[in-house]
C-alpha cells in the first residue's frame, strides 16, 4: 500500500457560503440565491487570501481580475436531497440521501407536541415554521411570563426549542431536547433538534453561544469512522461533533464564535502531528444568513479571510487545507432559510498542483473520497476522487 498522500488535512467548512443556484433551485423555492455572488455585488469584498486560492475563479466576485491561483479550485454540487447542514456535512463526509428529511411546513402535528409537552410538564408557545430571532422577539415577553418554551422549525428538517436562560437552566434546555429527539428525531426521522438558548431583557434578548444541536446518527458509516478505524485523529471543531451524533471523532471542541473556531483550529494545528481537523464556521449562517445581513455576512467573510492570510502560513509540509461549504445562505434574498447552491471548493498546500481547475463536481463526496484516497483508508461509497489532478507527487 502507498504511503498517505497527506498527515494532515484542515477541511472549513463556512456554514452558508453558496455560489449560486443548483439547476433545481426553483424545487425549493430558491431561484436566483447566490450568496457569496449577491454579497459581493452589494459589497465590496476584500478577501485576498481567498482570491488568492482561486475563489474567484469560482464566481465573479468583481474588482481586480483574477490572478495566478495558489491551489486547485472548482464547486461541488449537492447530489442529496435537501438543502440544510446535516445532510451537506454527512454528503461532504461521504453519505448521499436519497430522500430528504421530513419538514413541517405547518408546524408539527398536535400529537407530537403534546406528546412533548406531557414529557416536560408544561405547554408551550408557537409551534410554527420562524425565524429565530424574530420568533423570540415576539414571544419572548410571554415565555419569560409563563416559563413556555418557543417551539418552531424552518424551511430544514429542525425541531428548535428556545428558552431563557434565566427562566429555564441550560441544562434542563437540554435535557427538553433530548426529550423531543425520541419524538421527532428517533419517531420521526427529523434531522435535528436544537436547543436555542437567549438572555436579555424585552426588547432586547439575544441568543446565547450555548445552542447545541442533537442530530440523527449516520446511517452508514463515513469518513470519520474510516480515519477513525485506521487510528488517525478527528478532531471536531464547532458543531461538527453534533452534526455526526459524535460517530468518527477523537476529540471535540465547541466554539462560541467563528473567531474563537478559528483560535481552535490554529491550536489543533500546533497539537494534532496526523488525521483530520474538521471545523465549522457557523457564523455566517446563523448571525448573517439567516438574519439577512449582507454587511454582517461580507464583514464576517473578510475577518475570516484575515485569520485565513495568518494561517496558510503555518500549514506543514504535509499538509492539505480545503476550504467549502454545505448549503447556501443568501441574505439578499427576502428568505431567511437555507438555499438550494453549488458550494464553492479550494484546495491547497505544498504537494497540492496550483492553478488547478476542478471544475463541478457531481457531489459533496468527491470531496470526501478525495480525502480518505490522501489518508490510504478504504473507499467511501459515493463520489469520484480528484487526488490525481490535484497531488503534485512523483509516486502518483
Amino acid at each position: 500500500m502507498a504511503p498517505p498522500a497527506a498527515e494532515r488535512v484542515i477541511l472549513i467548512v463556512l456554514d452558508s457560503l453558496g455560489v449560486g443556484e443548483l439547476p433545481d433551485a426553483e424545487a425549493y423555492g430558491d431561484e436566483g440565491s447566490n450568496t457569496l455572488g449577491n454579497i459581493a455585488r452589494a459589497h465590496p469584498l476584500r478577501i485576498p487570501g481567498l482570491r488568492s486560492l482561486g475563489l474567484d475563479r469560482v464566481l465573479d466576485l468583481g474588482g481586480s481580475p483574477p490572478g495566478a491561483p495558489g491551489g486547485a479550485y472548482g464547486r461541488m454540487a449537492e447530489r442529496s436531497a435537501g438543502k440544510d447542514s446535516v445532510t451537506g456535512h454527512w454528503e461532504i463526509a461521504g453519505l448521499v440521501l436519497e430522500r430528504p428529511f421530513p419538514t413541517f411546513p405547518q408546524g408539527f402535528p398536535a400529537a407530537v407536541i403534546a406528546d412533548f409537552e406531557q414529557r416536560i410538564g408544561r405547554a408551550s408557545l408557537a409551534n410554527t415554521v420562524a425565524s429565530g430571532t424574530t420568533i423570540i422577539e415576539q414571544l419572548g415577553d410571554e415565555h419569560v411570563r409563563t416559563g413556555h418554551p418557543i417551539i418552531y422549525t424552518s424551511a430544514d428538517s429542525v425541531f428548535q426549542i428556545a428558552a431563557h436562560e434565566e427562566v429555564v437552566p441550560i441544562e434542563e434546555l437540554y435535557r427538553w431536547c433530548e426529550a423531543a429527539f425520541e419524538i421527532v428525531g428517533t419517531g420521526l426521522g427529523v434531522g435535528r433538534v436544537i436547543a436555542r438558548p437567549f438572555t436579555g431583557k424585552s426588547g432586547a434578548y439575544t441568543r446565547t453561544a450555548n445552542r447545541r444541536d442533537y442530530a440523527l446518527t449516520p446511517f452508514a458509516p463515513t469518513l470519520l469512522d474510516a480515519l477513525k478505524d485506521r487510528q488517525l485523529p478527528v478532531v471536531a471543531i464547532g458543531k461538527i461533533e453534533d452534526l455526526f451524533a459524535g460517530r468518527g471523532i477523537t476529540k471535540a471542541v465547541h466554539t462560541a464564535s467563528d473567531d474563537e473556531g478559528m483560535d481552535e483550529i490554529a491550536a489543533a494545528m500546533e497539537s494534532t502531528e496526523c488525521g483530520l481537523i474538521f471545523a465549522n464556521l457557523v457564523d455566517f449562517d446563523t448571525q448573517f444568513g439567516h438574519r439577512n445581513s449582507v454587511s454582517g455576512y461580507a464583514e464576517n467573510l473578510e475577518a475570516f479571510d484575515l485569520r485565513l492570510v495568518h494561517l496558510l502560513p503555518n500549514l506543514r509540509e504535509q499538509d492539505v487545507l480545503v476550504i467549502t461549504a454545505d448549503h447556501g445562505n443568501d441574505p439578499t434574498t427576502p428568505s431567511t432559510d437555507h438555499s438550494r447552491e453549488y458550494v464553492p471548493l479550494l484546495v491547497t498546500g505544498a504537494a497540492v498542483k496550483a492553478g488547478v481547475d476542478l471544475g463541478t463536481r457531481e457531489t459533496f463526496a468527491d470531496l470526501g473520497q478525495t480525502i480518505a484516497d490522501l489518508f490510504g483508508v478504504p473507499p467511501l461509497p459515493n463520489g469520484t476522487s480528484f487526488l490525481s489532478a490535484i497531488l503534485d507527487r512523483s509516486d502518483t
